[in-house]
C-alpha cells in the first residue's frame, strides 16, 4: 500500500471521526475531513483524495447519495461505508448495489478498517495505472500514425513533441537529426501548447544501436522549462549504427515502472525519422540528377533573347521528369521541352534517356517530326510501359522561320503587341503506337516571343485545364523587358507557393 494515500473521512460525528482520522493518520495514511455530504462532494475532485471514508448518514443528505455521485464523478475513487445504525443486510446490500466498494458496520476494529483500506486502495491503485497505460497507449498510437503521416522533417519533430507533451501530460522534447547532419529539436511546453523546432546540439558518443533509457539532470536538455525539483527521463533509439540516434525527453516524475510507453514512442518516432530521411536522401538524388542533365549555360545567339526557369516540386513531394533543351544545330536553335509520366527518381532517370536520345536524332540533322518519330520507337522498344510529352522546334534565326513539331504536349504560345495565340500541334504522346501530323512550319515575327512551359505551371486539382490555360495568356499577354524577370513573374504568379509538380519555363524572343 502507498504509504502517500489520501483519505477522506465523512462523518457528522466528531467523536466518530476523531477517531477514524487517528486510526488511519497511525497507519500512514494522510487525511482530510469533512462533516457533510456536500462538503465531502466540493472537496472530491479538487483535493487529491484516494479513498472516501463515508458514514451512511449524514445530516444534509444519505451516504448512499453521496456514493453515487462521486462515482459518477470518478467511477474508480474507492468509497467505503461506515454505519452505527445501518447494519442489517438491506442496509449492507443497499450500499454495495448504489457503488460502494467495501461496508464496515461498527463497532470497528482500528485494524479492520485500516486492512479494508488498504485492500480498497490496492485495487484503486492497480485500476489507475491500467487506466494510465490504456490512455498512453492510444496516444502513442495516434502519434505513430500522425508522424508517420507528416509531410516533411519539422513536421514530423513538432508532431512528435505535441504528441509525447499529450501523452505524458508535461513539457516533452524530440531530437533528432535530419539528411543533412543538421540536429534539431521538436520542443512543446505541455499538452495543448503550440509545438515549435530549435536547433540544438547533443552529444552522441556511446550510445549504443536500439533502445536505451537514462535519467539525467535537466540542465543538460534545457529545451523548455522543466518542473522544478524533477529530473529528465531520456529515451534513445538508434536504428544502425550509421545512424544519430533520436531522443525523446520527458519529466521523470510522469513514468511508471520499465517505462514502456517512451521506449515506444522513441522507436515509432525514430523509424518515421528514418523513413523521412530517405525520402529527403532519394529527393535530392533526384533533383541533383535532373539539374545535372539539364543544360548548363544558355546559348548566346545574334537576334535571339531566350531565358529559362526550372523549379523543382517542393521538398515534400516527389519528384518528376521535366526537362528542356537549348543548343545550336548548324546554325539552327533546337528548342525542346518535355515531361516524363510519373514522379519519382525512376521518371528523372527516364528524362535524362529520352534527352539523350532527342539530342543524339537533333545531330544526326532530323527535322522535329522525325525526332520524335525516332524517339517514340524507342521508347516503345526499351522503355514499353512508359509515356513522356515533349515539344520540339529548329529554329533560323536570322530569318525566324520554325519548324515545329509536338508528342502531346501543352501548346506554346506567342504573344506580340499584347495579343496572345497557342500554337496548336495535336498529336499522341510519345509511347504510343499512332500517326504523327506533319510538322508545323511558320515564321516568327520579329519581335515577338514564344512561351515554352510543362503542366506544374498551370495545372491545379480545383481548376480545368482550359481555365489554367486561360490564366497563363492573360499573365503572359504583357512581357517585360527582362525576360529573365518576365520568366519570375510567369511562376510567382501561376505557380503556388507549394509547387506540387516540376515547372520548366523556356521563353524565346526574336528581336
Amino acid at each position: 500500500m502507498d504509504g502517500a494515500a489520501t483519505v477522506l473521512v465523512v462523518d457528522d460525528s466528531r467523536t466518530k471521526r476523531y477517531l477514524l482520522v487517528n486510526w488511519l493518520t497511525r497507519a500512514g495514511f494522510t487525511v482530510l475531513e469533512a462533516e457533510t455530504g456536500g462538503e465531502a462532494l466540493s472537496r472530491v475532485g479538487v483535493d487529491p483524495v484516494d479513498l472516501v471514508v463515508l458514514d451512511v448518514r449524514l445530516p444534509d443528505m444519505s451516504g448512499f447519495e453521496v456514493c453515487e455521485q462521486i462515482k459518477l464523478a470518478h467511477p474508480a475513487l474507492p468509497v467505503i461505508h461506515v454505519s452505527a445504525h445501518a447494519v442489517d443486510t438491506n442496509d449492507r446490500t443497499q450500499g454495495l448495489t448504489r457503488g460502494a466498494d467495501a461496508y464496515l458496520a461498527e463497532p470497528i476494529e482500528p485494524e479492520e478498517l485500516v486492512a479494508t483500506a488498504q485492500s480498497v486502495l490496492r485495487y484503486y491503485q492497480a485500476r489507475r495505472r491500467a487506466e494510465l497505460l490504456a490512455e498512453r497507449l492510444t496516444g502513442l498510437a495516434d502519434t505513430t500514425v500522425a508522424v508517420h503521416a507528416a509531410p516533411s522533417f519539422t513536421r514530423l519533430l513538432q508532431v512528435a513533441a505535441a504528441g509525447a507533451a499529450e501523452i505524458f501530460k508535461s513539457p516533452a522534447a524530440v531530437v533528432a537529426e535530419t539528411f543533412d547532419g543538421d540536429c534539431l529539436a521538436g520542443i512543446c511546453a505541455g499538452p495543448g501548447a503550440e509545438p515549435r523546432v530549435v536547433t540544438w546540439v547533443v552529444d552522441d558518443t556511446g550510445v549504443p544501436t536500439g533502445a536505451t533509457v537514462t535519467v539525467q539532470e535537466p540542465g543538460g536538455w534545457s529545451l523548455v522549462d522543466w518542473p522544478a525539483g524533477d529530473t529528465v527521463t531520456v529515451a534513445a533509439a538508434r536504428l544502425r549504427e550509421d545512424r544519430a540516434p533520436l531522443y525523446v525527453v520527458v519529466p521523470t516524475a510522469t513514468q511508471t515502472a520499465r517505462t514502456p510507453v517512451l521506449v515506444q514512442l522513441a522507436q515509432a518516432v525514430a523509424s518515421a525519422v528514418e523513413a523521412q530521411r530517405s525520402f529527403d536522401e532519394e529527393h535530392r538524388i533526384a533533383v541533383t540528377l535532373q539539374r545535372s542533365l539539364l543544360p548548363r549555360r544558355i546559348p548566346q545567339i545574334t537576334g535571339l533573347d531566350l531565358a529559362v526557369r526550372y523549379e523543382p516540386a517542393s521538398a515534400q513531394t516527389e519528384v518528376g521528369g521535366d526537362f528542356y533543351e537549348l543548343v545550336m544545330l548548324d546554325g539552327h536553335l533546337l528548342l525542346a521541352i518535355g515531361d516524363v509520366a510519373g514522379h519519382s527518381l525512376h521518371a528523372a532517370t527516364i528524362m535524362a534517356e529520352l534527352r539523350h536520345a532527342l539530342r543524339a536524332y537533333a545531330v544526326e540533322g532530323h527535322q522535329p517530326g522525325e525526332i520524335l518519330h525516332r524517339v517514340n520507337e524507342l521508347m516503345r522498344t526499351l522503355l514499353p510501359s512508359e509515356l513522356a510529352t515533349i515539344c520540339v522546334l529548329l529554329l533560323e534565326p536570322t530569318t525566324g522561320h520554325i519548324r515545329l513539331a509536338s508528342a502531346g504536349h501543352l501548346p506554346p504560345l506567342i504573344i506580340q503587341d499584347g495579343k496572345v495565340e497557342y500554337v496548336n500541334h495535336a498529336a499522341p504522346l510519345l509511347g504510343v503506337r499512332a500517326p504523327r501530323p506533319a510538322d508545323l512550319e511558320f515564321v516568327l515575327p520579329a519581335g515577338a516571343t514564344m512561351v515554352f512551359y510543362t503542366d506544374g505551371l498551370i495545372e491545379r486539382r480545383d481548376a480545368t485545364i482550359d481555365e489554367g490555360l486561360a490564366a497563363l495568356a492573360a499573365c503572359a499577354a504583357q512581357v517585360d523587358d527582362d525576360l529573365d524577370r518576365y520568366c519570375e513573374r510567369l511562376l510567382v504568379e501561376l505557380a503556388p507557393d507549394e509547387i506540387q509538380d516540376d515547372v520548366a519555363v523556356v521563353v524565346l524572343r526574336r528581336r
